[in-house]
């Protein structure tokens, strides 16, 4: 998986900073690529219209779209948004099986 970052002014490099800092927390920094980028190509075929915009994209299922245009979300939401793609599952509940995340039950799914 890779996340692209499209921007044209360094006030928006904050969403960068941003989802480096996140990726790292949940421990996916060394999964998931970050690019950023000024590619208008991308930009017209995305038909992005506000920036920044965070793009998420899977080369092996030729997947590719925007999850977050002209804003810059807070910690949370990208957190749930990264953990909801990556184990499908949301940061309020226990994963499916004992992963380690959850203190709040003795044993996930609980």
């Amino acid at each position: 998986m890779q996340v692209k970052i499209f921007w044209e002014w360094e006030k928006t490099k904050e969403l960068s900073t941003k989802v480096k800092y996140i990726l790292d927390e949940l421990g996916l920094a060394d999964f998931i690529k970050i690019e950023e980028t000024t590619d208008e190509s991308l930009k017209t075929e995305l038909n992005i219209k506000e920036i920044p915009a965070l793009i998420i994209e899977e080369e092996s299922i030729d997947f590719k779209d925007v999850i977050f245009e002209g804003i810059i979300p807070e910690d949370e939401e990208l957190k749930s948004m990264f953990t909801s793609i990556i184990w499908g599952w949301d940061m309020d509940s226990c994963a499916p099986t004992d992963c380690g995340w959850c203190s709040s039950a003795p044993v996930c799914g609980v």
